[in-house]
């Protein structure tokens, strides 16, 4: 009735200014086809509103409320495409319940209903009470996949060759569809009697061996009714047959990998990295370890220069692996300033030491844990300004790259405003800061390599000897002598008998032209850090090339021959460090 009233009062207002606009025309007959096309649409406007009453618009509701669950016997905690859904009204008003489950299918009436969804995706799914009133909660529904795993493992370890390994695969398949299977082995599988494993189209494939060390994936192709499901997949961690030392190496944009540093492997076997299923980060330019533990030092998103005025473009961090990839936490995390995100880092004892940007390096113990960054807790243990090379070869600017210590001599290697190899003992830091240094009084140790980028470094101490990479044009490359021949490096031209090459005579040349790579003057990531293998001497460090003849990878300086030479081609590498504890595994 009020509506009635309402629309009837309007026509009648309408009429009114009808009737005004009629006279209006007798006298402005010079307008009268304009004001023709006027009455129109105001006559169609009025016939409208008396023809078609508004819906009563449908309000959400604190009132109305529900909650769903799966009913079918199996997986119930799982929401997968074909689960019998169970959605039950908690309203608090009363009425009639009509659900919508957002896959556009009819609805269903009811405080109580059921649904199955076909295809995967978030669904809003809404319950109207009387018609007056609504709650839409999302419904995340995941599409079936086989769900694979390794079973135990008699000693622990799936040896090469030897171990037989059986895998388990559940299949989440609640309307009891047909099913079809295919295996997919890698290659060398074979089955317990030695026999080739290629495919299989067995739900269970039996008992399997490998021929080859590393992750070894097996994958498994289903359908359900004819309709292909995601592949599944499981790594089976193939150890070698001999205990030998272990590389960790970060990947660019993809996950910490592990490889067995094996000499002398039977002829056909193949020596692959296990991946430890990890991610390396985002700038993971060092990593270190320390038995049983894998230190992670991400220098986060942003590592070149950048005006970060609020001080808050830190995301930087510092996390530790167990060698076996089984256990990972955070250590340090930095929100602050970009600058003082962990960008290089060297443990002595159970201290690990790292660096920031440019200004100094802190350190923290090596059994703290989720510690956030700040400069009064992790206050400097060295800085540009706490020695007296300031203004006498280092300046405050000057970027960081790889520190070491040796025979008591921290060598700071320093690419950008007062470049070269700064070293000093603990006894020349100063206690206090300085604007200008006290050319007097410098380390006794001198300052090395002046002039040039050296940008990452490790001693052998064994051998008494000192690898360095040096990033300036002309001159890049991976170096060797000792600390003594060092000292007599002079100009650039002294160091050219020192240079390392591949059995072609090439030297590994990194990219340092801005755009081409990461990084910028001074801070070109090329060679970002390496590592020794004290078992043998070798040195391992991963190359982004800036020569088409020796491509980018993960490389070793093999000590035994004398040259540079690959070891993986094609792989984008930061952070590199060696576990000379000898396993079969990790």
């Amino acid at each position: 009735m009020k509506q009635s009233l309402i629309l009837k009062s309007v026509d009648g207002m309408i009429c009114y200014k009808l009737t005004n606009i009629k006279n209006n025309f007798r006298m402005r007959t010079f307008k009268f086809y304009t004001y023709s096309f006027i009455l129109l649409m105001i006559s169609l406007f009025v016939n409208g509103c008396v023809d078609n009453v508004p819906e009563v618009e449908t309000l959400p509701s604190p009132a109305v409320d529900f909650a769903y669950k799966v009913i079918d016997d199996s997986y119930q905690l799982d929401y997968y495409v074909g689960a019998t859904i169970e959605f039950t009204s908690l309203s608090g008003m009363s009425g009639d319940a009509v659900w919508d489950f957002g896959d556009g299918t009819a609805t269903e009436s009811g405080n109580v209903a059921t649904h199955r969804y076909s295809v995967p995706g978030t669904y809003q799914v809404k319950l109207t009470i009387d018609g007056t009133h609504h709650k839409t909660q999302p419904i995340m529904v995941r599409d079936i996949v086989p769900i694979m795993s390794v079973d135990p493992i008699e000693d622990g370890i799936c040896e090469v060759l030897a171990t037989p390994v059986s895998i388990s695969m559940e299949l989440p398949n609640p309307e009891g569809l047909s099913e079809e299977y295919l295996w997919i082995f890698p290659e060398g599988t074979t089955n317990e009697a030695g026999e080739p494993m290629l495919t299989s189209t067995e739900k269970n494939p039996g008992k399997m061996k490998f021929s080859h060390v590393g992750s070894q994936a097996v994958r498994l192709q289903v359908k359900l009714a004819g309709r292909p499901l995601q592949e599944g997949k499981v790594n089976v961690q193939v150890g070698y047959n001999e205990e030998v030392p272990t590389l960790y190496y970060a990947v660019k944009g993809g996950n910490i990998m592990a490889l067995k540093l094996v000499n002398n492997k039977p002829d056909g076997m193949k020596i692959n990295p296990f991946d430890m299923e990890i991610s390396s980060g985002k700038h993971p330019f060092n990593i270190l370890f320390k038995d049983p533990s894998l230190y992670i030092l991400d220098a986060g998103q942003q590592f070149t220069w950048v005006n970060d005025v609020d001080g808050n473009l830190g995301d930087g961090r510092i996390t530790v692996m167990s060698k076996d990839g089984a256990k990972f936490e955070t250590m340090l995390t930095n929100t602050g300033t970009a600058f003082d995100d962990p960008f290089y880092g060297f443990i002595d004892g159970n201290t690990l030491y790292f660096s920031d940007r440019n200004t100094g390096v802190s350190s923290i113990p090596l059994g703290e844990r989720n510690r956030v960054f700040s400069r009064s807790d992790f206050p400097f243990v060295f800085q540009n300004q706490a020695l007296n090379y300031y203004n006498n070869g280092i300046s405050w600017g000057a970027i960081n790259a790889c520190f070491t210590k040796i025979d008591d001599v921290w060598y700071w290697l320093k690419t950008y405003n007062g470049t070269g190899i700064f070293r000093f003992k603990d006894a020349d830091i100063l206690k206090s800061t300085t604007l200008s240094g006290d050319s007097e009084n410098l380390p006794a140790d001198g300052h090395v390599l002046g002039g040039t980028s050296p940008k990452s470094i490790v001693w052998d101490s064994k051998n008494q000897v000192v690898y360095f990479t040096i990033l300036d044009t002309g001159f890049e490359g991976l170096y060797r002598c000792t600390p003594n021949q060092l000292k007599g490096v002079v100009s650039k031209g002294d160091l050219l008998p020192y240079q390392l090459k591949t059995a072609s005579g090439k030297s590994v040349t990194p990219i340092t032209e801005a755009g081409r790579g990461e990084g910028s003057t001074g801070e070109f990531i090329g060679i970002c850090q390496l590592t020794l293998d004290e078992a043998t001497g070798d040195v391992y460090f991963g190359l982004r090339s800036d020569d088409p003849d020796v491509k980018s990878g993960l490389m070793r300086y093999n000590a035994t021959t004398g040259k540079i030479e690959h070891v993986i081609e094609g792989v984008d590498v930061y952070g590199v460090a060696v576990n000379n504890v000898k396993s079969k595994l990790f």
